[in-house]
């Protein structure tokens, strides 16, 4: 008790609380568009509840994860190497051991998972007609309960590893970690009706959205091979992005707007 009364007391500790709960809000977006698409695929009836269901999920997962913050850590150690040697006429470099942790393992995993889903919804909304009657189906909103939220967990399950080691890499402290995590979630619970009914609302935000989880989904695939890319980039194209797209959006009022008498 006394400890928490002290770390209450710390300016350090604010900080630190401040700075990840941005930190956690920032790479909660991707989740929450996630979540917004896959859940306007539901009936009408069913999105608010979907939305709940798969963020609360997501906050139960991720203080799981805090709680075993020792093998969240370990998630890093190398679990597979693959031995790749350099091509003819690279002479003089040894060879180059390409391995792969668990957290490699599941951004690979998440990343292909998001090019795929990102693909095929870029394609069905491209030509609607390619689906034949199983596309019909979807278009009228029967996408399953369950495999809707099934596709959730599994991002959660992506987005909630990168979220936990990014927080355990900016402060030792367990209660400024949960309090972030619990924060930015219920931020992101607060959002997500919204941003679902924005989306479902300005189809040409659709595609946009879509190639934001393209984008992502490939940046996730060079992390798993060792590839960092700075996220600043990533958000401030998402950024430049949609405010072109708000420009053209409010060109459109503008023009559907009726003459003056």
């Amino acid at each position: 008790m006394r400890d928490f009364a002290a770390l209450a007391m710390s300016p350090e500790a604010w900080v630190a609380l401040l700075t990840l709960v941005v930190m956690e809000i920032v790479l909660g977006v991707d989740n929450l568009v996630f979540v917004s698409i896959i859940s306007n695929k539901l009936p009408p009836e069913r999105r608010a509840r979907a939305r709940r269901l798969g963020i609360g999920l997501a906050l139960i997962l991720r203080l799981a994860l805090l709680s075993g913050i020792a093998f969240i850590v370990g998630l890093t150690a190398p679990v597979v190497t693959l031995p790749f040697h350099l091509p003819a006429g690279a002479d003089g470099h040894p060879p180059v051991d390409l391995s792969f942790s668990w957290r490699d393992l599941i951004l690979l995993a998440g990343g292909f998972f998001l090019v795929w889903k990102a693909t095929s919804e870029i394609h069905q909304t491209v030509d609607p007609k390619a689906g034949g009657e199983l596309f019909d189906r979807r278009r009228s909103g029967a996408l399953g309960f369950g495999a809707a939220i099934v596709q959730i967990i599994a991002l959660d399950v992506v987005f909630s590893v990168d979220s936990i080691l990014t927080a355990v890499g900016m402060t030792e402290h367990l209660p400024v970690m949960t309090a972030a995590v619990v924060i930015a979630v219920g931020l992101m619970l607060v959002a997500s009706g919204p941003l679902a009914r924005f989306i479902h609302d300005n189809p040409s935000v659709v595609m946009l959205a879509l190639g934001f989880l393209l984008m992502i989904g490939a940046t996730l695939i060079a992390e798993g091979f060792g590839v960092h890319v700075p996220k600043g980039y990533i958000y401030a194209a998402m950024a430049f992005s949609g405010a072109v797209e708000g420009l053209n959006m409010a060109a459109r009022k503008r023009r559907e707007r009726p003459p003056p008498p």
